[in-house]
Parts: structure tokens; sequence; C-alpha cells
């Protein structure tokens, strides 16, 4: 399995597609991996090298026992970009992910060629961190069970979870698995994100994209980052929860490639 020594720890990380191609990166919701993305990495390796990883805290990357934040997270990704011999990349995620993307935009400009944001927040105010709080209490507990259950009617729609039933053992089997010290760490670094003032900013071209019924990180959140960002399209997918690329595979898949289809060179 790849790994790469970024920052003194060890990233998990996957390459697909040509790599004379231009790159796209996904970085990962907090409780995604990079298996997460194994129904949609295809269609996007068509087109492009595609950059999968996780980041610190996450599965198969080292979990180090030191605070984490989404600047420790951007520069971890742009040493992996730099091992690679990646010199600039079209930056997406979903969620946590995309807190990392607009981290890594402000950070490293020179490095993003676009920047696309799934389901992303600039801030967390009193009504998420109060839904965020009960993801802790469960992770607290070690406690894959009730972990699943204060998280799956925020993640994903109604309709999602009506035709998915059976896949919530397989969930709860994947929590069970979880560093839940490490995802406390994670969470802690998501409740310190706040960076709305610096959004102006972010000269990439970017891409804002938030599910119609994600209740988790709210319609607002995204028109927020999008009115403030620069040269930024905003786009709301129709019937999806948070968890969009879970939910709406073929909807995130076309965005992703007609957005960096239009500022791709190859």
């Amino acid at each position: 399995m790849p790994y790469q020594k970024v920052n003194n720890i060890q990233l998990y990380y996957e390459l697909h597609g040509d790599p004379q191609r231009e790159t796209v990166v996904l970085s990962n919701g907090i409780l995604m991996s990079t298996a997460s993305w194994s129904n949609l990495i295809d269609k996007l390796a068509l087109h492009f090298q595609v950059l999968i990883y996780d980041c610190r805290g996450m599965w198969q990357s080292d979990h180090p026992e030191e605070n984490y934040s989404m600047e420790l997270h951007a520069d971890d990704l742009s040493e992996l970009l730099s091992a690679l011999k990646i010199e600039k990349a079209h930056i997406a995620g979903i969620s946590y992910g995309s807190e990392i993307s607009m981290m890594f935009a402000l950070k490293y400009p020179e490095k993003t060629k676009t920047l696309l944001v799934f389901d992303g927040v600039s801030q967390v105010d009193p009504l998420l961190k109060s839904f965020g709080d009960t993801w802790v209490a469960a992770a607290k507990q070690k406690n894959a069970e009730l972990l699943l259950q204060v998280t799956t009617p925020l993640n994903f729609s109604e309709e999602w979870i009506e035709k998915n039933s059976i896949l919530f053992p397989i969930l709860e089997k994947k929590y069970a698995q979880l560093d839940f010290v490490s995802f406390i760490r994670l969470m802690d670094s998501f409740y310190a994100f706040d960076i709305t003032e610096l959004l102006s900013e972010i000269q990439a071209p970017t891409l804002v994209v938030v599910g119609e019924k994600d209740i988790l990180k709210t319609r607002s959140y995204s028109e927020k980052i999008a009115e403030l960002i620069p040269n930024s399209e905003f786009f709301v997918v129709p019937g999806s929860g948070h968890a969009l690329c879970l939910e709406k595979p073929e909807e995130f898949t076309s965005l992703v490639l007609g957005f960096v289809y239009k500022y791709a060179d190859n």
C-alpha cells in the first residue's frame, strides 16, 4: 500500500488515472476513508489523475497524539503533492475535506488550479456545534452504535435512509474500527475552523455545492462561501442530504468533471 512521509507522519494515499493528465484531489469527510470514493473514482479517473488520501488522524494514515488543525492538514497535503511531483491540482473535498480544501487554497494558491467545495462551512455556528457535540459524546463512549444513530439523520436524506437500510450494519462495523481518540481530535480541529473573513482572499476559480436536504451544514453556509469567494459558482443538488458523494454519485461526478474541464489545460 502506498504511503508517503510528510511532516514526520505517514499518509496513506492512492493515485488513479493517467499521470500525464491534470490531478484532481479528493479530501474525505470526517467519517469517510479512501474506500468511500469507490463508487465514483473509476469515472473520474477516465478523465484526470485522481489523488485520494486519508488525512492525519483518519483510518490508514498515522494518528499522532497531538492537536490537529485545518492548517496542519493543508500543510500535509502540500507536502504530499510536492513528494508526488504534482505542482498544481484541482482541490476538491466534501464536508471536513472541503474545509481542508479551502484552507489549502488560502495557504497554497500557487498549487491550487481550482477549488471545489462540497457541503462545507467557513465557520461553526452554535447549532452545528451542538450537532457535533452529540458525535463527540458517542466517540467518548467508544460507542459505534450510538455514533451511527446520531450521525445518520444528519448525514443522509430520509429517502436515502429508507432505501439503504441494509447498509447500516456495515456502517456500524466500520465505525467500530474508528480510532475514537483521533476522531475527537478531528472534531476539535473542525470546531476551531473560522475563515469567513478570509474567503475574499481565495483567488482560484471556485465551485460551491450543497445538497438541497443537507440539515447538518445547511445551504446558508454554502451561500455565504459562494458570496464571499470571488469568481465562484454555486449549485444546489436536488434531493440530496449532506453525504452528497454517496447519495448522488453521478451528480457529484458530473459537477466535478464539468467544472474541472472548464479550467483544465488538457
